[in-house]
């Protein structure tokens, strides 16, 4: 298929959830997710290929040349965070489904080693049903897939209902997988400043997030005397401050941290705040990095609950420990790049991904191509047509490789 029809599908994809700023808003399991999924089954389905929903949503659109082999996986995501961008995931699922084509008209016929499997992951994103990398992480059993389905969203409502409300509760096996490979914008600015075509991800880094859980007394904002008050919400305005500012002890651009959600009770204007929930998120290329920062947060907490009579429960939750990509599989990717005259560099991941699940359980392949200005979740991220087109022809020959048996070994899931 056509660099043209790449792109083509990929605008088309983006009008679906478009926001008024050119980016897209595409929650897992909400209507417009359900809309971009039923695409990608009609898509398949006007391609001549079946599509496999298994039991946590994940759909598979199966490449069929050796009945009885494994699948080599490759794909993304398609849902998004709240007024997200166009490219995040998308972009991987789309690169996925048109190298999936140009390998069926290269093979004219021929049996390779495995089968092919264009997959878009449910929940990558995990911005409504936490935690993230939920559809990749239940496949590779990284993830307990009832614990999954029970998970609720802010509003009370389970992974179950959502998926079997917007029709994608599967009851499909999914293929078993020999390798994965997967494209996706880097998010941040490297390959941008040092004008590289394509990224060459080499390791993830290791992530800590905190549930805190701030517990003060509700009371009349007007009435209430300042010395009587147990403001929850004042707490915790320190708690994101003491978030953002742990980053100071450390070495510039070694660890990253934030708080990106709170929930505020009874979240009225007129009555101080009883309880604030929040969500910090620490990462670092050095645990070590991350474990300090943990300490110190949590000797901070302590000492700001004894000085303003509060009580605040922290709690470590979605651990990630740091994975190694194989160096055959990023070889390859030099290889190939090389050999289509594109430039490279190896570098890290510091976002998660589904390759960094899938690498846990069979050989994986990660690939980034430039984010303009490195900006990303937002609607102005952006990457050029040209930046992804060198990407689909590099997936294109990474995934031709492994369909012939490149990675081949013991590690198939």
């Amino acid at each position: 298929m056509s660099s043209e029809a790449f792109l083509r599908d990929f605008h088309h994809v983006a009008t679906i959830g478009a926001t008024a700023h050119d980016g897209v808003e595409r929650q897992a399991a909400t209507a417009d997710d359900g809309r971009t999924r039923t695409w990608f089954a009609g898509w398949m389905r006007d391609a001549g290929r079946p599509v496999a929903v298994d039991g946590i949503g994940n759909m598979f659109g199966l490449y069929e040349w050796n009945p009885g082999a494994s699948y080599v996986v490759v794909g993304s995501h398609l849902d998004s965070q709240p007024l997200a961008g166009r490219f995040d995931g998308a972009y991987g699922v789309l690169a996925a489904m048109h190298a999936a084509e140009r390998i069926d008209e290269r093979l004219a016929g021929a049996i390779p080693a495995y089968n092919l499997a264009v997959v878009n992951w449910f929940n990558e994103e995990g911005s409504r049903f936490q935690p993230s990398i939920m559809g990749s992480s239940v496949y590779t059993g990284l993830f307990d897939r009832d614990a999954m389905l029970d998970v609720t969203d802010p509003d009370g409502v389970t992974v179950r209902k959502a998926l079997a409300d917007i029709g994608f509760l599967g009851t499909d096996e999914a293929p078993s997988a020999a390798s994965y490979a997967e494209i996706h914008i880097e998010q941040g600015r490297r390959l941008e400043r040092e004008s590289i075509d394509i990224g060459l991800v080499e390791s993830s880094w290791y992530t800590q997030k905190l549930d805190i859980d701030v517990l003060g007394e509700q009371s009349h904002t007007g009435a209430t005397a300042m010395a009587d008050r147990h403001d929850a919400l004042v707490a915790a305005s320190r708690i994101v401050l003491m978030v953002h500012d742990v980053t100071e002890d450390f070495e510039p651009e070694t660890l990253v941290s934030s708080v990106g959600q709170l929930f505020v009770e009874p979240n009225s204007p007129i009555v101080v705040a009883r309880r604030v929930h929040l969500v910090a998120d620490l990462r670092s290329g050095d645990p070590e990095t991350v474990n300090a920062a943990r300490a110190a947060l949590v000797r901070q907490v302590e000492e700001l609950a004894r000085a303003s009579s509060l009580t605040i429960n922290v709690r470590d939750f979605d651990i990630r420990p740091i994975r190694y990509f194989r160096e055959d599989g990023i070889a390859l990717a030099a290889r190939v790049t090389d050999r289509l005259g594109y430039s490279s560099r190896r570098l890290p991941t510091m976002a998660g991904h589904d390759s960094v699940a899938l690498n846990t359980a069979v050989p994986a392949v990660m690939l980034f191509i430039p984010s303009v200005d490195g900006v990303s979740h937002c609607e102005r991220e952006f990457s050029t047509d040209a930046a992804m087109v060198r990407g689909v022809d590099v997936l294109t020959d990474v995934a031709y490789e492994l369909v012939h048996g490149a990675l081949a070994g013991d590690d198939e899931r």
